[in-house]
């Protein structure tokens, strides 16, 4: 059985959020640098997901990041 994932924008976000938080993407890339870490199967998912909420991929990371909390170090 092939199920794929729905992909909800708070999941979007959170992803990238985790993404950046590793180091492994960082937040002047663009959003398209995402589809390395999404499977090939739910990327067209995540991407409608995002095209639905008015990003494009060519779009910055930081774009999905609006609500990022500080901390000072």
């Amino acid at each position: 059985m092939d199920i794929a994932v729905k992909y909800d924008i708070e999941v979007i976000k959170d992803e990238a959020r985790h993404l950046v938080s590793k180091g492994l993407v960082n937040r002047q890339q663009p959003i398209y640098t995402l589809s390395k870490y999404i499977t090939e199967r739910d990327w067209p998912f995540f991407e409608l997901e995002l095209e639905k909420n008015e990003f494009l991929l060519r779009d910055r990371i930081i774009d999905l990041l609006s609500h990022e909390k500080w901390e000072e170090d």
